[in-house]
């Protein structure tokens, strides 16, 4: 299978109000490096699995509305937890959308899946991955 992958980055604060997080329970930042990888079995008619550049502004969008945002306060995550691993599934579900609406271009619409991961230190990153329906 074929994969291309894009990166950016965000900043967010946020809390985990539940004891299982420990320290984490109270406000604090997180800086996410965020890559998106996009599969298909076979390559385009140009030989790509998805424009580079459409892939990366399909990010940049989705990202865009939780760069510097305290993600507690924002309706979207009302009452969530805000985990890595829930964010990753959140821009997934975002990136999956653009791309089944066109988005990455007709070629897009055939990836067969995507799969996003979010780096919080060298040490630690979470990812969802899952097929583009």
């Amino acid at each position: 299978m074929y994969c291309v992958e894009v990166r950016d980055r965000i900043m967010i604060a946020h809390s985990l109000p539940d004891p299982f997080f420990g320290p984490a329970q109270g406000l604090h930042g997180a800086t996410f490096v965020v890559d998106v990888a996009f599969f298909r079995e076979t390559l385009t008619a140009q030989n790509v699995v998805v424009d580079i550049g459409a892939a990366l502004d399909v990010l940049k969008q989705t990202l865009q509305p939780l760069a510097y945002q305290n993600l507690d306060t924002l309706p979207i995550f009302a009452g969530k937890l805000t985990t890595t691993e829930f964010l990753a599934r959140h821009i997934f579900d975002a990136v999956s959308a653009a791309a089944r609406d066109g988005a990455l271009g007709e070629d897009g619409k055939a990836l067969a899946k995507i799969r996003v991961t979010l780096q919080e230190t060298d040490l630690a990153r979470a990812s969802y991955e899952g097929t583009v329906d």
